[in-house]
């Protein structure tokens, strides 16, 4: 499994969202609000939506929200997806 974005899920910011650096994508053209992507790291990951990217002296802060439902849910959707294609 690729991870799209690196992130500590357990971190949020004042907005509620949690949030990572945009530096920390694997593929920072991915990085884009309203793109439905995967974060976390080798131990966990999510799915989660792109709300927001916030340039920022040190970088780009890449807000987000965690999505409901396990990527194993997501990933037998995409399975059923190709089946009826």
């Amino acid at each position: 499994m690729t991870i799209d974005l690196e992130a500590d899920l357990n971190t949020r910011d004042h907005t509620g969202l949690c949030w990572s650096f945009l530096d920390e994508a694997n593929d920072p053209a991915l990085i884009r609000p309203g793109a439905v992507v995967i974060v976390g790291d080798s131990d966990v990951a999510a799915v989660a939506e792109i709300v927001e990217l916030q340039t920022i002296d040190t970088g780009t802060i890449v807000r987000f929200r965690l999505l409901p439902g396990t990527l194993d849910q997501y990933e037998a959707l995409v399975d059923r997806l190709h089946l009826t294609a």
